[in-house]
């Protein structure tokens, strides 16, 4: 497995149409790949983007294969950098950081999801798959997900809860982004709600805890949502 990191050049036209569609993107994260195709069974590819700033947003991918994202870098990066030898993206070994993730360590982490839920609008009719709007549901979406995902999301000191309930978690929710798009060879649009989750985590199952890692967590894998980091504390 391997991880990369490609920094986009939010001024140049091509960025911002990457940026604007998750679609696009998709399509040119996938072409970074040309030995997966797209219907074939296998280790998926997850990818995210992280808006620091107006001019600081990063891709990030996790995939089995090293890719080539050179085509990236000629669209939405700086391509006379790259000419002078400057690659233009840094792709990292996976694989030993996972197998040095013990159980009872602490990290920080980022995932961007897509928390839904099914629910029913009248009386009568099939339930519909329906996002978290809400700040508190969709913490606790990913609340509910942590057992089964091999970490658990640290608590707050007493003395730094600014509510008697609801913030006893160090975790908060920010970024949320209602996508709607046409999907390519589908009638209709695809919409979805992405949310970005910062917060600290402990590892209760290691095993656990690499499933989610390489393999996303909740729905819209395709379009830059279930991708979760791990970053040092401290």
């Amino acid at each position: 497995m391997y991880l990369t990191r490609f920094r986009f050049n939010t001024a140049r036209a091509g960025a911002r149409r990457l940026l604007s569609s998750p679609q696009h993107l998709h399509a040119a994260v996938m072409s970074a790949f040309p030995e997966i195709l797209p219907t074939a069974p296998g280790p998926r590819v997850l990818w995210r983007t992280d808006h620091n700033a107006t001019a600081e947003v990063q891709l990030y991918v996790v995939s089995p294969s090293r890719p080539d994202l050179t085509h990236l870098v000629e669209q939405a990066g700086w391509p006379a950098a790259a000419a002078t030898g400057t690659v233009g993206w840094q792709t990292y070994a996976y694989q030993p950081f996972l197998e040095r993730l013990d159980k009872g360590t602490t990290w920080n982490f980022r995932l961007t999801a897509n928390p839904v839920h099914h629910a029913r609008t009248k009386d009568g009719e099939p339930t519909k798959r329906t996002a978290h709007l809400t700040a508190r549901h969709q913490m606790q979406w990913l609340l509910q997900r942590q057992e089964a995902g091999g970490f658990r999301i640290m608590a707050k000191p007493a003395d730094r809860r600014h509510t008697e309930h609801g913030d006893e978690h160090q975790l908060a929710v920010h970024g949320q982004r209602n996508l709607a798009f046409s999907k390519h060879g589908a009638t209709g649009r695809v919409t979805l709600t992405a949310v970005t989750f910062d917060g600290r985590l402990e590892v209760t199952d290691p095993d656990a805890l690499r499933t989610v890692l390489t393999g996303g967590l909740g729905k819209a894998k395709a379009y830059g949502c279930g991708l979760m980091t791990l970053a040092p504390i401290g």
